[in-house]
């Protein structure tokens, strides 16, 4: 049997990914959705206005649904599927209101002007993430170890910001990950084994000072 959403066809992670959802999010009204989309655009500074459509005096149903950036499971209901935010110049920290959003499975906040720390309760901000990109953003410090709780991700990209130290081992662990990358960072040390038959490349590491291990050249005695 295939699932449709919106005229497109659903994955077989995603139909997964919507059931475990539907089960979690029943006790959530969509206030809470409303909620996580009002935190978010508290939290992060709009110098263009993309974001002047999150109007929340809006009191006809699934209002939030017609957000500039936002897709819903379902159009008469505010359950928020996707949050898509890249090139709106927005700045600020990353915005843990979107915890708020329960039933969440892709948020992309790309080519922006973020910064700060990824949270290093990551996972219990985006649970049931199957796609989280980062990337091209100012983020700093280390790539959290809890990423790796983020067992639903199927993309990953953290490419372009200013992260150092090494990538957590426990990224292996992800095992459903297919695109992951964090090339143009400062990071070293040895990258993730994903095993030899991974379709992550050595390009998903470029341009980092001291990273090693396959698919880069092996690790000196000082790595390993």
């Amino acid at each position: 049997m295939k699932m449709v959403l919106n005229g497109r066809p659903l994955t077989v992670l995603a139909v997964v990914s919507f059931w475990l959802l539907l089960i979690c999010g029943l006790s959530y009204g969509g206030q809470s959705d409303i909620d996580c989309l009002k935190g978010i655009k508290d939290a992060l500074e709009d110098p263009y206005g993309y974001l002047t459509s999150w109007n929340f005096n809006n009191n006809t149903e699934v209002f939030i649904c017609k957000f500039t950036g936002i897709d819903c499971w379902n159009p008469d209901e505010n359950k928020v599927l996707n949050i898509r935010l890249s090139d709106m110049g927005l700045k600020g920290q990353f915005p843990s209101a979107v915890k708020k959003c329960t039933t969440l499975i892709g948020l992309d906040l790309s080519n922006n002007k973020l910064f700060g720390n990824i949270p290093q309760n990551i996972s219990n901000l985006v649970r049931f993430v199957s796609s989280l990109d980062l990337s091209s953003n100012n983020f700093s410090g280390q790539i959290p170890v809890d990423l790796s709780n983020c067992s639903y991700l199927n993309v990953l990209k953290l490419d372009h910001n200013k992260l150092t130290g090494h990538i957590p081992a426990e990224l292996s662990l992800i095992s459903r990950l297919k695109q992951f990358s964090v090339a143009n960072n400062l990071l070293t040390g040895p990258v993730p084994y994903f095993g030899a038959n991974s379709s992550i490349t050595a390009d998903s590491y470029a341009n980092n000072p001291g990273l090693c291990g396959f698919p880069l050249d092996p690790c000196q005695s000082t790595w390993t």
